[in-house]
């Protein structure tokens, strides 16, 4: 019977001879993987540099511009009879607001005028008739017809007071909104009184708020794109009409208005919040697609391809509206720009050029 010994010790080395070839197998795959990994497929542009306009942003909100909101108010008391408006409604011109009954006192006196009217017609009808017979002078005849017309300017007055008619009504002067109601159901006010007050369509300015370090690049006279905040409301064109020279302390931001087109009204009331634009120069800056800058804790960035590598530069947004936009920055003139792709990319990831 042969030995097993032999056997034996041959068993574990063809073991482990088999054990290395595998490895090695292993090692080759995982290499080729690694390979193909590293490569990440890219498209490229060269970058060229363009005119943009350089802008910067604010926020705030439509406001009544206080040179030309007003307060609605009668010359005359009286006591709110109907109210037809409320805070916030929009209202187009000559629509009835609220219904007032005159003052008695203004009623009383304008009985009293016309009553005063009525004797100096009648005086003066009896003047002329005594003048006709040489009974009454050519002195007492101009007396007599300067009565009735003291008399009639005094009921014209009383009139215009609201003492001739036994219900008036406040109608809109203009298409706007009633921004505030001063004056309840059935409550009296005296001569003057502010009842509402009221903002026509073209009387809405922005009040908007800028970053400090944007201030020095802003004047009167700059163009405005804005829109409100929320929705899809149309963008407005305005002008910039004043810049702050201290930093609102509630905001930390300094203080802009900007003018608003007359159809503003339309779409935007007091208290709507806006973003705005505001349009300052132009700048020269390399034009990429939009798609190619990024933005990390570090800012914003973008990659060209070195000698296929990714190599990320970092840059700075001068026109961020708009596909392209504009970046400055240190962007080799000779190198292309990554353009898609580089949400895959690290700073010098190996990458594949492939044709757009």
């Amino acid at each position: 019977m042969p030995s097993l010994r032999p056997l034996l010790l041959w068993l574990p080395l063809a073991a482990l001879l088999a054990g290395c070839s595998s490895g090695q197998g292993d090692d080759h795959d995982s290499g080729s993987a690694a390979g193909a990994r590293g490569a990440v497929a890219v498209t490229t542009m060269v970058p060229k540099q363009q005119a943009f306009h350089d802008t910067v942003q604010a926020w705030g909100s439509a406001v009544s511009d206080p040179q030309r909101a007003r307060m609605i108010d009668l010359g005359h008391g009286g006591q709110v009879q109907a109210l037809m408006v409320s805070a916030g409604q929009r209202v187009r011109r000559g629509e009835p607001l609220l219904v007032i009954a005159p003052d008695p006192a203004a009623r009383n006196a304008y009985r009293q005028a016309l009553s005063a009217r009525q004797l100096a017609q009648s005086e003066l009808v009896r003047f002329q008739a005594l003048a006709r017979q040489r009974l009454a002078t050519q002195s007492q005849l101009a007396a007599a017809r300067k009565a009735l017309a003291d008399a009639e300017a005094t009921l014209a007055a009383q009139r215009a007071l609201g003492g001739g008619a036994a219900e008036e009504t406040v109608t809109a002067p203009a298409d706007g909104v009633v921004t505030s109601r001063n004056v309840g159901q059935g409550e009296r006010f005296t001569a003057n009184a502010a009842l509402l007050s009221f903002t026509p369509d073209q009387a809405l300015v922005a009040e908007l708020g800028v970053q400090p370090p944007d201030g020095s690049k802003l004047h009167a006279g700059m163009a405005v794109r804005l829109r409100g905040a929320y929705g899809d409301a149309p963008t407005l064109a305005g002008t910039l009409t004043m810049i702050g020279a201290s930093i609102d302390p509630q905001s930390h931001l300094l203080p802009a208005r900007v003018s608003l087109p007359a159809q503003a009204g339309a779409t935007l009331v007091a208290g709507t919040p806006l973003q705005a634009t505001i349009e300052t120069r132009d700048v020269t800056a390399w034009a990429v697609p939009r798609d190619a800058v990024l933005h990390d804790d570090h800012g914003d960035y973008l990659f060209q391809l070195d000698h296929g590598k990714a190599k990320r530069v970092d840059v700075t947004l001068r026109s961020p509206d708009g596909d392209p936009v504009g970046v400055l920055g240190s962007l080799d003139t000779k190198a292309p720009v990554i353009v898609q792709g580089v949400y895959e990319l690290q700073d010098g990831d190996a990458v594949q050029e492939s044709a757009r």
